[in-house]
């Protein structure tokens, strides 16, 4: 479902998962740029991608994408690797900078809804399992390692050159073959089981 049918059938439903989400794909594509500058390349802070703003990172068509069709995107943080001394470290550094920050934002969420013992009924208790399923969502997407999603590029960063190669010549046919794989229900296994690395670290951690 679209964002857009869910704000005219469940306004309340639209805001708990919208702005989540939102936040969600900010801090993505704010630690891509964060990893990057501190690794030289100060392109995303000259261009002011550094930020917490919406508007800074909103794409107009992967934001119709979300609302019509329930799949969008923001636009890329930009990243010069020329900057970068070491192409490969900073191939695979900053393209995993994403992924980690939804799994830290999700590690909180779930944290944070088990040590103060939530219900999944109450509204904070909603709120912090929506942010976790969005923030592991995100992470899982962006593992398929297809261009142009962040796992190709970190498996570009430890790939022999033939296999880099075959990649990039995926790159125009990726969109199409990750529409594929999602109608496909690949993706699931793969977030029940980085959830299920989530809570059993917080296992150990709490009594």
């Amino acid at each position: 479902m679209g964002l857009l049918s869910l704000l005219l059938n469940n306004p309340f439903a639209f805001i708990l998962i919208a702005i989540p989400l939102m936040y969600a794909i900010i801090f993505h594509e704010l630690a891509h740029g964060w990893v990057a500058y501190r690794m030289g390349d100060s392109t995303a802070k000259e261009m002011g991608r550094l930020s917490l703003n919406p508007l800074k990172h909103l794409d107009p068509v992967g934001t119709l994408m979300l609302f019509i069709f329930g799949f969008g995107w923001a636009k890329p943080v930009p990243v010069n690797f020329s900057q970068i001394h070491d192409f490969r470290k900073g191939m695979i550094l900053v393209s995993s900078a994403g992924i980690i920050a939804n799994m830290i934002l999700a590690f909180i969420a779930l944290f944070l809804y088990n040590f103060m013992s939530l219900q999944a009924s109450s509204i904070t208790g909603t709120l912090l399992l929506t942010f976790a399923r969005i923030n592991i969502v995100l992470a899982a997407f962006n593992l398929i390692p297809l261009p142009p999603l962040d796992g190709s590029k970190i498996l570009l960063g430890f790939a022999p050159k033939s296999v880099q190669t075959f990649l990039l010549s995926l790159e125009r046919f990726g969109f199409f073959i990750i529409i594929g794989l999602l109608y496909l229900g690949v993706l699931d296994p793969v977030i029940d089981f980085l959830q299920g690395i989530i809570l059993s670290i917080i296992s150990l951690l709490l009594p």
